[in-house]
């Protein structure tokens, strides 16, 4: 019972947030959503990656210490894909709208303020480390299988690594690994950007549900029990045979039993990859996390 009602403590305010963002845009009606989309833009591009910027940056940040959590969160992201593409395969599914949104959870939206609920400030490195982890496989593997057999101009090496996440995570990561100092008033300033952005990636998740739509809601379904099921299963096989300690473990069990990514529907709306199949499989699967969630919390913390 007490494992029980941790769980529910750890989950409800986030739940709440996401309430507060679908209440207000239920109430307010389709302005809010328009405004949301460029409120948004200013997440993906500033507030996030000074977030993801200033957790690697900072002199608490231990690369190395962390480098077990970005091989799980790697191992992760590629083992759900892997999985996936004979899904989409079986059941006659274009993989490069299902298997996406399988690589990348919403580790960033949902998985960080849990994982610092669930585990305390301490935990946010270790939550940022498994972002980065998804991040990179999310923009490197994840955009390549949208391209693949896509006609017209593709995506250039160049113009990905000039994504502000991913310049925020290589520059993030050059800065931990040869312990770089920041001036401390310019890292306070990105800390506040990047705090800034947990509340507004849930309001924003809650602002998207009110676009719900049950037209696809097969493919929807079969993803929103394919992405968590699959991460669970890539995370029990790491868990015998790399070594965690108690907090990364729960870590790894969270971050595996995540949805799919809300940030996946915009990349497929920008690659007119069968958005509307996207947005079902990202909001069935973030109402599924109501089961999933404390299904990874209860592994990773009993």
């Amino acid at each position: 019972m007490d494992v029980l009602s941790r769980i529910v403590g750890i989950i409800l305010p986030v739940f709440l947030i996401i309430a507060a963002g679908y209440g207000y845009a239920r109430f307010r009606g389709e302005q809010v959503t328009e405004d949301m989309a460029g409120l948004s833009r200013v997440n993906v591009e500033l507030l996030s990656p000074a977030l993801l910027f200033s957790a690697l940056a900072s002199q608490d940040f231990d690369l190395f210490a962390n480098l077990p959590l970005i091989s799980a969160g790697l191992l992760i992201s590629l083992g759900s894909g892997l999985l996936a593409w004979p899904i989409a395969r079986l059941f006659d599914y274009d993989p490069r709208t299902f298997v996406p949104p399988m690589i990348y959870n919403n580790c960033g939206n949902m998985g960080v303020p849990l994982a610092v609920l669930a585990f305390g400030a301490s935990a946010l490195s270790e939550a940022i480390a498994m972002f980065v982890a998804s991040t990179l496989v999310y923009f490197t593997i994840g955009v390549w299988i949208i391209e693949s057999s896509r006609k017209g101009p593709r995506l250039s090496m160049r113009r990905t690594l000039a994504n502000p996440m991913i310049m925020s995570v290589l520059l993030g990561i050059l800065f931990a690994a040869f312990r770089i100092p920041l001036p401390t008033m310019l890292l306070q300033a990105m800390r506040m950007l990047g705090e800034a952005s947990i509340p507004v990636m849930l309001i924003a998740l809650g602002v998207r549900m009110v676009d719900v739509s049950f037209a696809h809601w097969r493919i929807g379904l079969i993803g929103a029990i394919v992405c968590p099921l699959s991460g669970l299963a890539a995370a029990w096989g790491i868990d015998q045979w790399l070594a965690l300690n108690e907090m990364q473990r729960g870590q790894m069990y969270l971050f595996a039993s995540l949805p799919p990514a809300v940030f996946s529907f915009m990349i497929s709306t920008a690659y007119k990859q069968e958005p509307d199949k996207v947005a079902a499989i990202v909001m069935l699967g973030n109402l599924a996390a109501i089961l999933f969630v404390p299904l990874g919390l209860w592994i990773g913390i009993k």
